[in-house]
């Protein structure tokens, strides 16, 4: 492709045109699963403040990482098209007031909007898939300056604000995200981690889960706060091991004969040993873990371990590793999980029920929720935009709103797979012209769109939704 051998004259005047005409139905499913109203609910001290967190909700959706992105929603027709759309000055200022306890009710607000996404497009969260994944990870985003409130040096050795979130997943259907929060850069991954599990079981039971629910996360959430919470709530956990000297144990334990050899389908790139590896050895033992808790708090699991050789000398091998040939030989990766075996004897199964190969590939596809973090970040997180630390965490809860916004809006459009990067070049980012005929607006939308069944499956399904869906409690 070149440019043609005469040079366009380029001139900014068409008042027609937009530039993010799936905005328009992607807004309008945000309508009918209840935006407005849940909004509405706000205690900020500003006029208008549910149009002002739509507009922001909005410019997440189109591309915008700052505030100062959010002006990408006033130019050409926009305004004749959508009402109450404010200037980022303005948008700032109403993101500025907010306090704690309006950030908290944000995520209310946000979690109930994914229960109405849910009703509104079938196979957001999987129908009946069987088994819902709750998984729980958290990340740093790194900032500069010294402006940022309550930034700080955490496990990633860069100043940065930490970010704690749960997705909801199942094996038909892409992640979502139930729960997220903004939390000081130094703290420690799992805090808070078991008021976190709780409030997205609650969201994924509101927005219409009714199956079996396994918990996963990797080995900073290995404690009794997590475990503890899935136990109390009936949630099947899948949690990896810290390898301390009661699991070091467990596995030296493991006869020789009890390994089966498995083979990926793909190849899995290991960090540690910075190699692809296409094979592994898996194992179990059973196992009680936190015995230094009282006795009701001891958990009777399996603890399932894969273990890959270790081709060249590792941390811990050699001399004075005090782990004898067992380590030098074998790098292992254990995880403790309460998912019942298969009974085998033909009768109906627990829908957790796995054998020891499966619970070990069920685990690894935990690593889903890295690439909701990788979304996240490379769309409206890729800045967390204010000095104010309140701000940010409003921020982060509307970057939240967008996301499972832009998922519900690929799903109905039948894109079910896509990430938020490609929803944004084939379903938000379409130029448009607004014309008006018989006062009735009309949207042209370009010839040879290479996407536009699956536009049209969207704007299909937002005309048939109909008034909002009551709000499940």
């Amino acid at each position: 492709m070149r440019p043609s051998h005469s040079r366009p004259r380029v001139v900014f005047d068409d008042p027609n045109l937009l530039g993010a005409a799936g905005l328009v139905p992607a807004l309008a499913l945000a309508r009918a699963a209840g935006l407005d109203a849940h909004l509405a609910g706000l205690g900020v001290p500003i006029p208008k403040v549910a149009a002002k967190i739509t507009c922001v909700v909005a410019g997440m959706l189109a591309g915008a990482d700052s505030i100062d992105d959010l002006d990408l929603l006033r130019h050409g027709a926009m305004c004749r098209v959508f009402t109450g759309v404010a200037a980022p000055s303005t948008l700032g200022t109403a993101l500025r007031a907010f306090t704690h306890g309006h950030v908290q009710q944000l995520d209310r607000a946000g979690a109930a909007l994914l229960a109405g996404l849910g009703a509104r497009v079938p196979g957001l969260l999987g129908g009946d898939a069987g088994v819902t994944f709750l998984d729980v990870d958290d990340t740093v985003r790194t900032v500069h300056g010294y402006a940022k409130q309550a930034a700080g040096f955490g496990y990633t050795r860069q100043r940065g604000l930490n970010i704690q979130l749960a997705t909801i997943s199942t094996p038909t259907s892409a992640p979502v995200v139930a729960r997220a929060r903004l939390r000081r850069g130094s703290c420690a991954s799992a805090t808070g981690v078991g008021r976190l599990l709780a409030q997205a079981h609650t969201t994924a039971t509101a927005a219409g889960v009714t199956g079996s629910v396994v918990a996963r996360a990797d080995s900073a959430y290995y404690g009794w706060a997590f475990v503890g919470t899935a136990v109390r709530r009936g949630i099947t956990f899948s949690v990896t091991a810290r390898q301390d000297p009661a699991v070091r144990a467990a596995i030296a334990s493991i006869p020789e004969d009890a390994w089966t050899p498995i083979t990926y389908p793909q190849a899995v790139y290991d960090e540690h040993e910075q190699r692809w590896i296409s094979d592994a050895q898996v194992a179990e033992t059973p196992f009680t873990a936190f015995t230094s808790r009282r006795k009701t708090h001891h958990v009777h699991a399996r603890l399932v371990v894969r273990r890959v050789r270790r081709l060249g000398p590792g941390p811990g091998a050699g001399a004075g590793a005090g782990q004898g040939e067992l380590f030098d030989a074998w790098r292992h990766h254990a995880f403790l999980t309460n998912a019942p075996h298969p009974t085998g004897d033909g009768g109906p199964q627990h829908p957790t029920a796995v054998d020891t190969v499966a619970a070990d590939v069920r685990h690894r596809a935990h690593a889903v929720i890295e690439q909701v973090i990788a979304e996240l970040k490379d769309g409206a997180l890729a800045h967390l935009p204010s000095g104010s630390y309140a701000a940010n965490a409003a921020w982060v809860s509307a970057a939240v709103m967008a996301f499972n916004l832009a998922r519900a809006t690929a799903t109905a459009a039948g894109l079910t797979r896509a990430r938020w990067a490609t929803v944004r070049t084939r379903i938000i980012n379409v130029p448009a012209r607004l014309a008006t005929r018989a006062r009735r607006q009309v949207l042209h939308l370009p010839t040879h769109w290479p996407w536009a069944t699956a536009w049209a499956r969207l704007w299909d399904t937002v005309t048939a939704t109909g008034p909002p869906a009551p709000a499940r409690t």
